[in-house]
């Protein structure tokens, strides 16, 4: 199969021809027809986290399956899936006690089945979706509606799970609550759109970029901040007569802007951290000023996600018009122009880039 290949930072992606294996026991073969690209592919790619390699990057798929393994009974040959890159063991204790975005089985180590020269190629979060195949536990591809279009799809798979559950099942935002959102990539704007199906009041997206801030109105924000122009803890207590947020999420996985979140939040008030940061990143808060107010500082791994359960639901959204998907990509590109896609989200040009492939 076609498949672009990292071999390190510094060094470009290059597309060449990997052997895949067929499933086994329990697993499935995915055909992609769409991958997203994702800032987490970005952290990837620029060694801010170390994974083994060489490795093929990409996680925010879908397309269809291709065979089934021995035990897989859920799918079938062509139904149409979303990969999730956190597969269920369904045995855990997280999985068993209802939080099956915290696997346990997520860290194990598993056969690749791709190689290059007789040396194993490693897929990126067990994924692996800047290929023409995957190969994924049952449990991590997700049977959808056949009426879906796939190129949106891929991005129910991560950036808009992540944003909008972050909203829904991380935070759960009670209607009229006031909502700031810092970054307005991807995830950022599936946030604010998470906070409009909420109904809050006032949702404030910050951003060093105009038109990021441009199509956040467009998605549901009432109020905007260049964080370039305007200090953004200024700005948040003038929009709240001086009181904060009742909810800040930060979208970008920088240490600064972390601490800025839990900042603007009122006291009672919840930062939650949805942005991936960098190995080894420290942030810096007030203890006192935690319990004193209870300000309280949440994490967020991929919206708490049961995706048998909410990438159906989102998709329903999505076509009932009530979830914007569309005009979050901005880029369609191929396999061999993922070089240059990086090089855009380095640059923080353009929204979501999806690769059509094959």
């Amino acid at each position: 199969m076609k498949a672009a290949v990292f071999y390190g930072p510094g060094i470009p992606l290059t597309v060449e021809d990997v052997d895949i294996q067929g499933p086994g026991p329990d697993e499935v073969l995915v055909k992609i027809h769409y991958s997203g690209v994702c800032h987490s592919d970005y952290r990837v790619l620029t060694g801010d986290w170390e994974y083994p390699k060489p490795m093929i990057l990409g996680h925010e798929g879908a397309g269809t399956i291709e065979q089934v393994g021995e035990n897989v009974k859920g799918l079938k040959v062509g139904d149409h899936v979303i990969l999730s890159w956190i597969p269920s063991c369904k045995k855990c204790f997280h999985c068993i006690s209802g939080r099956p975005h915290l696997c346990e089985s997520y860290e194990t180590k598993t056969e690749t089945r791709r190689s290059l020269h007789g040396k194993p190629v490693y897929p990126e979060f067990r994924v692996g979706s800047f290929a023409e195949y995957a190969i994924v536990p049952e449990s991590g591809a997700i049977k959808i509606r056949d009426d879906m279009p796939l190129d949106k799809a891929c991005l129910i798979g991560c950036s808009v799970m992540t944003g909008v559950g972050s909203v829904i099942n991380t935070a759960k935002v009670e209607p009229g609550s006031s909502v700031l959102v810092v970054g307005c990539g991807g995830v950022g704007l599936s946030i604010v759109q998470g906070a409009a199906l909420t109904s809050a009041s006032k949702i404030i997206a910050a951003d060093l970029n105009e038109e990021k801030l441009k199509k956040a109105v467009e998605f549901g924000a009432t109020h905007t901040i260049h964080s370039g122009k305007n200090d953004l803890i200024e700005e948040v207590m003038r929009m709240t007569d001086g009181v904060g947020v009742d909810y800040s999420f930060e979208a970008i996985g920088n240490v600064k802007t972390i601490e800025i979140a839990y900042e603007a939040i009122r006291t009672g008030g919840t930062a939650v951290i949805v942005g991936q940061a960098a190995s080894g990143q420290k942030i810096s808060i007030d203890p006192f000023e935690m319990s004193d107010r209870e300000k309280k500082l949440i994490g967020c791994n991929y919206g708490s996600a049961k995706p048998d359960i909410d990438f159906p639901k989102l998709i329903d959204l999505y076509m009932m018009k009530k979830l914007d998907v569309d005009s979050m990509i901005s880029h369609v590109v191929g396999l061999e122009e993922l070089n240059e896609a990086f090089e855009r989200m380095k640059k923080g040009k353009g929204l979501r880039t999806i690769v059509k492939i094959g």
